[in-house]
């Protein structure tokens, strides 16, 4: 098989997996301990968590504070609810993801900020004079596309509102720029499921909206798992140690799909754009059937979240395509452990059964 949906998940890295592997359990059996106990199993694993900490802050910007969720979903729900009290408008970019959308229609009041064709939020528009919180996305997950979010963080400074972004596309794989709050999660770069973080700047208080333990920083109740934040460090210190390297690969499989697909059309920029993920179209494709008879190339119909629905992607509606444009549309997402070759089967493969549709 040949997996070409890195936006949906990545495989783990291999140092990732045997840094876990000491807290699953351990040669000696003393993995296991839980990191909020007093006595020295317990103490054991806290060391291990807080190195893993030190090393997913390390891709953040300087200051502040990483808080581990169980998810990016999580983080945002924390940002979002935790900052409710302050009152007013929530404004996010159409082309956010659920988690983002989904929290902010929920908590009240909320703005859609429209993006241009090629996928860009654009920072000359207006959100609400009451704007609390700006959510705007640093990579988009269907389309790849780069928001000008530095932009997006002065603009939210004017207004005297704050700036969230979700960074789950960008972070190890990009420079992660300035926010009040981003939300990242450990399984987009080859860390484990179960696992993400909120960054918090320094001199923001959030409000608690997960009551029990209070176990992160009274914020976010709940054991912490010492194997999941060990995978999650390991996986940072990684994408850190090779970030050059990782996306001088892209580019080069970047290169060739873009001639291998370049019959296709591309959605969203072409330039501000991570190209780790190539989101083409064909009219008239069928892309149900199109994935049944290439079921041993792994790639995507829209984000994982929207599969299945049967709704045309709002993202892809968001930029202006029709809902025949939209259903025509595929996702391939390549990266760290992909090779030119299983780009060029994968190619043979989805080009051979679009010519069977007659396209």
């Amino acid at each position: 098989m040949i997996y070409l949906d890195y936006q949906a998940t990545t495989p783990l890295a291999p140092e990732a997996r045997d840094a876990m592997l000491r807290w699953l359990d351990g040669p000696d059996g003393t993995g296991f301990g839980n990191p909020h106990s007093a006595h020295r199993m317990g103490r054991q694993a806290a060391a291990a968590v807080e190195l893993a900490r030190d090393r997913v802050a390390a891709l953040f910007p300087a200051g502040g504070k990483v808080i581990f969720t169980g998810s990016a979903t999580e983080a945002i729900n924390l940002a979002i609810r935790g900052t409710a009290s302050r009152g007013g408008t929530v404004s996010v970019s159409a082309i956010e993801h659920a988690a983002v959308l989904d929290t902010a229609k929920s908590c009240g009041k909320w703005h859609e900020l429209n993006v241009a064709q090629d996928g860009q939020c654009n920072v000359k528009q207006d959100p609400p004079s009451d704007t609390r919180l700006i959510c705007v996305m640093q990579v988009n997950n269907e389309i790849g596309t780069i928001q000008p979010t530095l932009d997006w963080h002065r603009r939210a400074k004017e207004m005297n509102a704050l700036y969230l972004c979700d960074a789950v596309q960008a972070y190890g794989k990009m420079e992660v720029t300035g926010a009040d709050m981003i939300a990242i999660s450990a399984h987009k770069f080859h860390g484990p499921k179960g696992i993400g973080a909120l960054w918090v700047r320094d001199g923001l208080e959030l409000e608690e909206v997960q009551t029990g333990g209070g176990q992160e920083f009274g914020l976010r109740s709940g054991t912490l798992s010492p194997a999941l934040c060990a995978g999650f460090g390991a996986a940072a210190k990684e994408a850190k140690d090779r970030m050059a390297q990782d996306a001088e690969h892209i580019e080069q499989l970047w290169s060739r799909a873009r001639e291998l697909f370049s019959d296709w059309t591309l959605n969203g920029s072409e330039d501000a754009r991570w190209h780790g993920n190539l989101n083409i179209r064909r009219e008239g494709l069928d892309v149900a059937r199109l994935m049944s008879d290439c079921r041993n190339v792994m790639f995507s119909a829209g984000s994982a979240c929207a599969s299945g629905s049967g709704r045309p992607s709002h993202v892809l509606k968001a930029i202006g395509l029709s809902d025949e444009e939209a259903k025509s549309s595929i996702r391939l997402g390549f990266g760290r452990y992909t090779t030119m070759e299983q780009i060029e089967e994968a190619a043979q493969a989805i080009n051979t059964a679009a010519k069977e549709q007659g396209l």
